[in-house]
C-alpha cells in the first residue's frame, strides 16, 4: 500500500526524533541512591542515544533536558543539574566534533549562569560544522512560552503563514532556522503526556511511551521505537490508497 502524504518530505529524508528523558529521579530512588546519581546515569544514556541516532536514520534529535517548570525543584538539585550540564558540554564537545554532530541549545538563556551561557555558546560555535546529526537540547524550555513569544513578534497587520511562524519559533529560542516537524516523540518513565514540549512541532508526531526509566535507555530501545514508527501509516489527514 502507498500513503498519500500532505506535506513535502525533507531533503535529507532523515527522521526528527524528540525525547522526553523522564525517570532519572525515580530510577535513583528505586535503588536507594541520591537523585543526582540518576541524573548522572541519565547523562550516560544521552551519550548512548546520540551515538546511536545516525545509525537508525535520525538526522535531527531533540532532547528535553530541563523544562521551565523544573525551576520549581529543590535548589540543590537544580544547582547539581546545571553543574552537570556545564561539565558535559566541556567533556562531550570534542566527541561531537569528531562524530559530525552539530549542537544547538533551545530555550531561555537569560536565567542561566553566565558561565553556563558561555559554555553553551562555545560548544555551539565549535560544533557548527557538524552534518551527520543535529542535536538540539532543550534547557529552560516551554513550548507555550515559545508560542507566545513568537506570536508577539508577528506583524500585527499581516497574518503569517505556517512557514513564517515556524521561523519565528526557531528564532525565539536560539535556533538559527525552523526545525523540521517531529516524526517520532519518545517518552520514558511510564508517563503519557507532552509536558509542554514542542507542541507546534509535534502536530503530527507519532507518540511512543515507554515504561523504562531514562538511565536504562539505550540503542535497543531506540531501534525498537524507530522500527515501530516505520510500521505506522502516516496519512496526515489523507487516505491510504489501495495497492495497484
Amino acid at each position: 500500500m502507498t500513503i498519500s502524504h500532505q506535506r513535502t518530505a525533507r531533503p535529507d529524508a532523515g527522521l526528527h526524533v524528540a525525547v522526553i528523558m523522564d525517570g532519572n529521579g525515580r530510577w535513583a530512588a528505586g535503588r536507594g541512591l541520591p537523585r543526582v546519581t540518576g541524573h548522572q546515569e541519565g547523562a550516560a544514556a544521552v551519550r548512548r542515544t546520540v551515538e546511536s541516532a545516525p545509525k537508525v536514520g535520525i538526522s535531527t534529535l531533540t532532547l528535553y533536558a530541563f523544562s521551565s517548570d523544573n525551576w520549581k525543584r529543590p535548589a540543590r538539585e537544580v544547582a547539581a543539574l546545571m553543574r552537570l550540564f556545564r561539565k558535559h558540554l566541556a567533556s562531550e564537545t570534542p566527541k561531537l566534533i569528531e562524530n559530525g554532530v552539530r549542537l544547538t541549545i533551545i530555550g531561555r538563556r537569560d536565567r542561566l549562569s553566565l558561565s553556563l551561557q558561555t559554555a553553551i555558546s562555545a560548544a555551539e560555535d565549535a560544533t557548527r560544522g557538524g552534518r551527520r546529526l543535529h542535536l538540539r537540547v532543550a534547557i529552560d524550555y516551554s513550548a507555550r512560552d515559545q508560542l507566545v513569544r513568537a506570536a508577539s513578534q508577528c506583524d500585527p497587520d499581516a497574518l503569517p503563514d505556517r512557514e513564517t511562524f515556524a521561523a519565528l519559533l526557531g528564532a525565539t529560542y536560539g535556533d538559527a532556522g525552523p526545525a523540521p516537524d517531529v516524526d517520532l516523540l519518545i517518552r520514558t518513565g511510564g508517563e503519557h503526556r507532552l509536558s509542554d514540549f514542542l507542541l507546534w512541532e509535534c502536530a503530527y508526531a507519532e507518540l511512543c511511551f515507554l515504561d523504562c526509566m531514562w538511565p536504562e535507555f539505550g540503542e535497543p530501545h531506540l531501534r525498537d521505537a524507530v522500527e515501530w514508527f516505520r510500521g505506522r501509516q502516516r496519512r496526515y489527514g489523507g487516505l491510504v490508497a489501495a495497492a495497484g
